[in-house]
């Protein structure tokens, strides 16, 4: 599992759920090629559907299939997803309380060369005011399956970003991922929350602090919601607090513990993510600097809050 990319994680993931429960279906907007997903129409069948580029299509199709005992996993690039599908995903999905689970890949900087316009850096924003949505950012090839598997027996709306391509192993498949985020490292000065690729780029920069005296606590917190809101006021009551994410500062991780920190216990924090920016094209590494989401990012902020 720790050398599949994320996309090959989803299509071995959905073809085992689907094997075992006839109900599950998968849904695509003409990114078979990208996502891998081509082997699910060989062993699906008709359990597979392809709309084409109709996105909005795709997630009415898949309240119609819900609302008839069907579980529909939902995958198209994250922009689409989101901000071109929304009416539908908010009253359809959402509104009418299905259960389906939607995966939107390459989000934020991970778009890379297909640039600005799929370079969505507001679509946790947009999801998190959706109602009772569930939302996750995975970080790793073991969590996604679990989240996955976690999706298909739940109810409810799901909201799963991720990358396509490969992603650092943090776990080994035995962890807990119920509770909605997961301690990678322990610290007493501080606390640095991160998600999906910000994770990795936390971890260096809590070393890097280490090597300064600065003991800091690194938090993956995937689950942006319902955020563990009992994990955010423990960190709070430690020290302070630098967010990490590969999105816009407002509306995302940065916000949800922003939020829960000034109403139970205020500490000073910082938030990294995009600041009043479109994406571009460029490469991965380059776009992080470009946005400020590197390591020495997160370094700054955090010296500056203990200063």
């Amino acid at each position: 599992m720790k050398d599949l990319e994320m996309r090959q994680v989803y299509t071995k993931t959905i073809l085992a759920l689907a094997e075992k429960d006839p109900k599950v279906v998968a849904l695509e907007a003409d990114l078979a090629s990208s996502m891998g997903t081509s082997k699910l129409k060989e062993q699906l069948g008709r359990r597979y559907i392809n709309v084409g580029i109709m996105e909005a299509e795709e997630m009415g199709a898949a309240a119609g299939l819900a609302v008839t005992g069907f579980i529909p996993f939902i995958h198209t690039f994250a922009p689409f997803a989101t901000r071109r599908s929304f009416d539908q995903v908010f009253l359809s999905l959402g509104y009418a309380q299905n259960h389906a689970v939607i995966v939107g890949t390459d989000p934020g900087v991970t778009a890379e060369m297909n640039g600005g316009t799929h370079m969505p850096f507001e679509d946790l924003a947009l999801m998190r005011v959706i109602p009772r949505n569930h939302i996750y950012e995975v970080s790793d090839p073991y969590q996604f399956k679990a989240i996955l598997e976690y999706a298909h027996t739940a109810q409810g709306l799901f909201y799963i970003r991720t990358i396509r391509k490969q992603a650092n192993p943090l776990y080994t498949g035995d962890e807990d991922f119920s509770k909605g985020y997961c301690k990678l490292k322990a610290g007493m000065d501080g606390t640095i929350f991160a998600s999906g690729i910000m994770v990795a780029e936390a971890l260096q920069a809590a070393h890097d602090l280490e090597e300064q005296g600065i003991s800091v606590q690194v938090i993956d917190l995937f689950r942006i919601k319902p955020m563990n809101e009992e994990i955010v006021i423990e960190a709070a009551s430690l020290g302070p607090i630098v967010t990490a994410e590969n999105h816009n500062v407002i509306g995302g991780l940065g916000s949800a513990v922003a939020e829960i920190v000034a109403e139970n216990q205020p500490v000073k924090m910082k938030r990294i993510g995009v600041k009043e920016q479109f994406g571009q094209v460029g490469r991965l590494e380059h776009l992080k600097e470009v946005y400020g989401l590197k390591a020495d990012n997160i370094f700054k902020a955090m010296c500056d809050l203990l200063q």
